[in-house]
């Protein structure tokens, strides 16, 4: 009996849900507790829309707030210094470490902007497609380590 799989299924969702999100949560119109809840729930109608149409085996991992790349570069550790004041209490990456490295930031202290700017990592197009992503940043001691739990959240 031959069974039917997916690679993976597109994460914007049928009417764009995740890009209205994204936008929404970067102008701080929603907290990222609202965020994610959107991305709880794409994931769950994708997983449903999958089962619907009598996929087997269902995909997971797929799923990405910015890029697929940028995402495993978080899972292993692949984090550039400029960006450790994004880390959690623990050193851990969190979903605005994610959005520095993608998009940039600036570090506020002491009651105004701090001049140390985290500027974004390059963007690159995958082979000769119009899709870009984030190319990881390795340092030379690089040392890689599950850091970013986000296949479980």
């Amino acid at each position: 009996m031959a069974l039917a799989h997916t690679l993976g299924f597109p994460r914007i969702g049928a009417d764009r849900e995740l890009k209205k999100a994204l936008e929404s949560y970067w102008k701080g119109d929603i907290d990222q507790d609202a965020l994610k809840s959107v991305g709880r729930q794409l994931r769950a109608t994708h997983w449903q829309l999958q089962k619907d149409a009598g996929i087997d085996l269902l995909p997971v991992g797929d799923f990405a707030w910015y890029d697929q790349v940028l995402s495993h570069s978080l899972a292993f550790g692949v984090v550039p210094q400029r960006f450790d004041s994004t880390l959690d209490d623990k050193r851990q990456p969190t979903l605005d470490t994610l959005f520095a490295m993608a998009r940039g930031a600036t570090t506020s202290c002491c009651g105004g902007e701090h001049n140390k700017a985290q500027y974004a990592q390059e963007l690159t197009k995958w082979f000769d497609t119009n899709y870009h992503y984030l190319v990881p940043e390795f340092s030379v001691d690089q040392q890689f380590k599950l850091s970013w739990e986000q296949l479980f959240d």
